[in-house]
């Protein structure tokens, strides 16, 4: 038998900016409305430092104060956030059946809003190392490297702007692209480049990271000519793009090749009454203003999908 305590009118799983948001319009529309995130709410954002391309968002804000304040406004209009991770999710007669560490909760409707994961490089060293010289997060680490030489691996929006931070803690910086240009935007660009510590390097991939308990150095090899180096480094970050987190939902709806999920313009997917946002879902740009937008139209259309009765 299904506990009230159990059921809702729309999960979302996934407490970052899409999920929060999808929340805060859920629960203004009176629908009982339970957020599941496994780890701390905000998602990747709170790894974010300064907010300064969210239309509003007060000078100085962070991603941890950002997605605080979502947090606490969708919790005052109703919302329920249970801290679990959610391991598996079905399809059963009227209803979505979301398993979680505490048990099995009913839905008509879901909103997948599951975010995304550092991809990691898979060479040598980078697992072993990992805390100690290498890292994920500029904005967690950074401290640790101040006056130190470091290396960042990656030529996207992140791994650029992730760079430009770490340049105001470190003595010298040295980011390894491992195609001819970059794909970070080009303020971002300039913003590292004018940096007299920081130093792009391009056709350049790293092909192990060494060291005995500390990182020591990097191999590098010249994507060109073929020759490898290795090179001295205090420590690693690396920023080689995001896994989509879709597992436990891959035999209920339609992804791409790479695992994020197919949607349309209202968020619905291949699936009635399933609905993704934010940056699992396919999409050209991946920032908070995205993410926020996705969360009140999955939200929208989820509760139109109940007021239709389609899922009966």
């Amino acid at each position: 038998m299904k506990s009230d305590n159990k059921k809702a009118d729309i999960i979302i799983i996934g407490a970052g900016p899409a999920g929060l948001s999808a929340a805060l319009y859920a629960s203004r529309g009176l629908r009982r409305t339970l957020v599941f995130e496994r780890s701390a709410v905000g998602g990747l954002i709170t790894q974010t430092t300064e907010i300064d391309n969210y239309p509003g968002s007060p000078e100085g804000s962070t991603g941890s104060s950002l997605t605080e304040r979502m947090r606490e406004q969708a919790i005052s209009l109703g919302t329920e956030i249970v801290s679990e991770e959610v391991s598996l999710l079905r399809k059963q007669g009227e209803d979505f059946i979301v398993t979680a560490e505490s048990g099995e909760y009913y839905s008509q409707t879901v909103i997948i809003a599951s975010g995304t994961t550092p991809r990691l490089l898979g060479i040598p060293g980078e697992t072993e190392l990992r805390g100690r010289g290498v890292s994920y997060c500029a904005t967690c680490d950074a401290a640790f490297f101040k006056g130190r030489n470091i290396s960042v691996i990656g030529g996207g929006d992140s791994a650029i702007k992730e760079a430009d931070y770490l340049t105001g803690f470190v003595k010298t910086l040295k980011v390894y692209v491992r195609s001819s240009s970059s794909k970070a935007e080009a303020s971002l660009l300039r913003s590292l480049e004018a940096k007299d510590n920081a130093e792009i390097i391009y056709n350049t991939e790293a092909t192990s990271i060494n060291g005995k308990f500390f990182v020591e150095s990097i191999t590098l090899k010249d994507r060109l000519s073929g020759e490898t180096r290795t090179e001295k480094t205090d420590g690693v970050f690396i920023f080689a793009g995001f896994t989509p987190d879709t597992e436990p939902f891959k035999d209920c709806v339609e992804t791409n090749k790479q695992g994020y999920i197919i949607t349309d313009s209202s968020m619905r997917t291949s699936q009635k009454g399933l609905f993704a946002a934010g940056d699992v879902r396919v999409k050209p740009l991946r920032q908070v203003i995205t993410a926020a937008s996705d969360g009140a139209i999955a939200a929208y259309t989820a509760d139109e999908f109940l007021r239709s009765g389609e899922w009966k």
